[in-house]
């Protein structure tokens, strides 16, 4: 990932303390907490900068975490956010995370300007799109999906994912973090993961919505047979979590030690 411009004036920096709701029993920050917080540094950024009545509403399409170390209960937050790469409808952005003590995250996100009225993607102002470019030479970002969904047929595991109303969001739609308390219940099955560092990536295709029957189908694919992920991960094991109702894929996560 992009490296941290730092010391950079556009470069949005807070911090603030790791409570009890953010960590699971060993105390480690949770992926889907982080990810909340990923999402508040967010809003708080575009306040700062002005914006946030005439861009209140962005939907994220893929979100990429990179654990190097954890960060543990009782320590202090320092989140840094920044533009890594601008399109006129879209951008992504770095937040790296810091405990003040020790424990390292790093993310990006691919986040989509919303029109309000249309719910379709929006172009994003000009003189939003400059403050952006401030840390930034990409300029023409495009999209491009990295992970394909599983099958039931060759699954090592389908289960349900029960869609509550605490889920649900201001779009109507469950909320990013949720998707990540899924891979936080697949982690809880494999410690031995949490002890080096790991890059879990997920990438949004369709909203998951009240009432929907979601389930979770999970592969397994041992090292030497990972070559579809990239040549670079064909020396280590991926796990996918592939999100569906029905037939319809709403959601891929991908799980691997970096």
């Amino acid at each position: 990932m992009m490296p941290v411009p730092d010391p950079h004036p556009d470069v949005f920096d807070v911090q603030w303390p790791l409570r009890v709701a953010d960590v699971d029993r060993e105390g480690r920050l949770k992926f889907d907490a982080a990810t909340r917080h990923i999402q508040d540094i967010g809003t708080d950024q575009l306040r700062e900068m002005g914006f946030e009545e005439t861009h209140p509403l962005w939907i994220v399409r893929r979100t990429m975490i990179d654990m190097i170390e954890p960060v543990v209960f009782k320590d202090m937050l320092r989140l840094r956010r920044w533009c890594s790469g601008t399109s006129n409808r879209w951008c992504e952005m770095r937040v790296r995370v810091e405990g003040r003590r020790s424990g390292l995250l790093e993310s990006e996100a691919f986040w989509i300007n919303i029109n309000r009225e249309t719910q379709g993607p929006a172009r994003i102002s000009d003189d939003f799109i400059e403050g952006l470019r401030r840390t930034t030479g990409e300029t023409r970002l495009r999209w491009k999906a990295y992970l394909t969904p599983g099958s039931r047929d060759d699954a090592a595991s389908v289960h349900r994912f029960p869609v509550r109303v605490s889920d649900i969001d201001i779009f109507d739609h469950m909320n990013n973090a949720v998707y990540w308390s899924v891979v936080e219940d697949y982690l809880a099955s494999r410690p031995e993961l949490m002890k080096a560092p790991l890059r879990v990536a997920i990438e949004h295709d369709l909203p998951v919505a009240l009432g929907d029957d979601l389930e979770i189908i999970r592969h397994e694919y041992p090292a030497g047979s990972t070559d579809k992920f990239g040549e670079e991960l064909t020396d280590r094991a991926v796990t996918t979590l592939t999100y569906v109702v029905g037939d319809e894929t709403k959601a891929v996560a991908a799980i691997f030690p970096l």
